[in-house]
């Protein structure tokens, strides 16, 4: 055997190596983007029969596509590209698995050290190529059997580290030299019953110390909770809301926005009633998870000279209004229900049952204002969406006005687990990414996407016909930008210049781009028709089109905040 073919075999052991260790660690699932150098990494990756392996050819939407997997599952997901531009592709993803806390493997092929800076193809600087994004990133060179005694600590340690805390995105830069193809020798050995190489405890944030003294502080005040993405277990986070009296404004992400006597869906509704607002200024807020998305709850939080608790088990300082006094390092559910139980003073039932008036006379009037208004609007969509998915199902909604119109207008409900791209807040990837919870979900997925974010992942649809995933894709299709017709620039521009930056129109059928992919898709006119074709639950992928007005759709939402703010009156 000749020394390139040795070194060929060394790195294939390396690969396979490699591989079983992420097994090991409980890796489920890799999605490869098809190219030369990664040769090595994605025949190890196919040979492995405790792995599913999801090829896709654009190096964005399998970034995305990882990353809905790990979101949906909680476990880290593989992606693996070959070298240069397709490296840089991925970048997306990773900046929005770092800053949702999705843990994700981002393994990208090398060219060796003596192809680098000579001007050879597809050779890039690929050294900490997503800078601080990462969690940790590795380059371990050329495989060479000496450092065989390192391979199975490298890829471990790399799982370890995507899991966190905090989780996130770690990288692998891996040089592959030529030959790419060969057949692995014996892996060095791993730990005994197929344990990983590394493992870290699992041991939840303690409670925390300071305990008797939040206690003390939020006894008997006029307090609230605001849950997001990452709030724990919603049972416990209701649990402190009962023994504070206190109400929870809950987003549809959080899993706390059940039908419970706390619950307050309506709130950024409820917050636009000036007179409301200003008689229902907290004492005290308790912070749990990312921030909603509503900038109304946000600049009213900012101006209500509360004392806010914020609960940070990651460190993530998810604070950017900068109103945390107090930031406690504890897992969100285990310090609800130990604050739960500390005995504070709870509040005035005065303060809960105004909180909860107010919620029910927003619901009617937002329920109103959507039954009498001709066709089905983009709020009424995300409404039936929020009621109508069946129990067990999990919705991604996209960031820009569907995330916006299913906080603002969705109903409270069980059984319906809602997902989001909101660490970076970003429309990019969407398609890929419910593609991938559908892949890591038992149940039913829904994807509540606009016509903008739709095209901007139109290679999200590759494959997708023939995937067998259970997948409904209701795409808002009001011609462009909807969210900016929202935004002062709607009124201060003239019209030509609007639509030239802001409404952008594309002037292109969205059921036919869905139809080209070999995805039937189906217009949808009425609440009642998209209830109906919501029922007719057949698996598959299939899209339902929602033809909108996007001025019609600005006046409606301002009818709604007016009918909510006289069910109010002068409260």
């Amino acid at each position: 055997m000749s020394a390139a073919d040795e070194a060929a075999v060394v790195q294939a052991t390396f690969a396979a190596t490699v591989v079983d260790e992420w097994a090991r660690a409980g890796v489920r699932h890799a999605v490869v983007a098809p190219g030369s150098r990664s040769a090595p990494l994605a025949l190890a990756l196919a040979a492995d029969d405790r792995l599913h392996v999801h090829v896709r050819l654009d190096e964005r939407s399998a970034g995305f596509l990882a990353l809905g997997i790990a979101k949906a599952s909680g476990l880290p997901a593989v992606v693996l590209t070959t070298s240069g531009t397709a490296a840089v592709e991925l970048h997306p993803a990773v900046v929005e698995a770092s800053h949702a806390g999705v843990p994700l493997v981002v393994c990208t092929a090398d060219r060796p050290p003596e192809l680098q800076g000579v001007g050879a193809p597809q050779s890039i600087d690929q050294t900490h190529l997503y800078g601080r994004a990462v969690r940790w990133f590795c380059q371990p060179g050329p495989a060479e059997s000496a450092a065989a005694p390192t391979w199975r600590s490298t890829a471990s340690r790399a799982v370890a580290e995507a899991l966190g805390p905090p989780p996130g995105p770690v990288h692998l830069n891996v040089a592959f030299r030529e030959p790419l193809v060969a057949d692995a020798g014996p892996l060095p050995p791993g730990r005994a019953e197929g344990a990983p190489w590394h493992r870290r405890a699992e041991v939840d944030h303690p409670v925390g110390d300071g305990l008797d003294a939040v206690a003390e502080l939020v006894g008997g005040r006029r307090g609230l909770v605001v849950a997001g993405a990452g709030a724990g277990d919603p049972a416990a986070v209701h649990e402190l809301a009962a023994a504070l009296a206190w109400p929870v404004l809950a987003d549809p992400s959080s899993g706390a926005r059940l039908p419970r006597p706390a619950t307050v869906a309506a709130f950024d509704a409820v917050l636009r009633h000036r007179p409301f607002a200003e008689h229902h200024r907290p004492e005290v807020v308790v912070r749990l998870g990312a921030p909603p998305a509503s900038r109304v709850l946000a600049e009213w939080l900012a101006g209500a000279g509360a004392t806010e608790v914020l609960v940070d088990p990651d460190r993530s300082w998810l604070d950017p209004g900068r109103g945390a006094a107090l930031s406690v390092v504890a897992a969100p559910g285990p310090w609800c229900r130990a604050l739960a139980a500390a005995g504070a003073v709870p509040a005035d039932p005065a303060w809960s049952q105004s909180w909860a008036g107010a919620e029910a006379a927003a619901q009617l009037a937002i329920g109103g204002a959507l039954e009498r208004h001709p066709g089905l609007s983009e709020p009424g969509t995300a409404r039936v969406l929020s009621e109508a998915l069946a129990p067990g199902s999990t919705l991604v909604v996209s960031s820009s006005m569907p995330v916006r119109d299913l906080e603002w207008y969705g109903a409270s409900r069980t059984g319906l687990r809602v997902l989001a791209n909101r660490g970076a807040n970003g429309i990019d990837g969407v398609v890929s990414t419910a593609a991938g919870v559908a892949i890591a979900t038992a149940g039913p997925t829904a994807l509540l996407v606009g016509d903008l974010a739709f095209l901007y992942d139109v290679n999200g649809l590759l494959g997708l016909a023939a995937s067998g995933l259970d997948l409904t894709m209701v795409v808002v299709d009001n011609a462009g930008g909807g969210i900016f017709s929202l935004l002062p620039q709607a009124e201060l521009l003239a019209p030509e210049r609007f639509e030239q930056l802001f409404g952008t129109p594309q002037g292109v059928d969205v059921a036919a781009v869905a139809g080209a992919y070999g995805i039937p898709a189906t217009a949808v006119g009425h609440a009642d028709d998209l209830r109906t074709a919501l029922a007719q639950r057949g698996g598959g992928v299939r899209a339902l089109v929602v033809r909108t007005d996007r001025s019609a759709n600005a006046e409606l939402h301002r009818r709604i905040h007016a009918e909510v703010a006289a069910s109010l009156g002068a409260t």
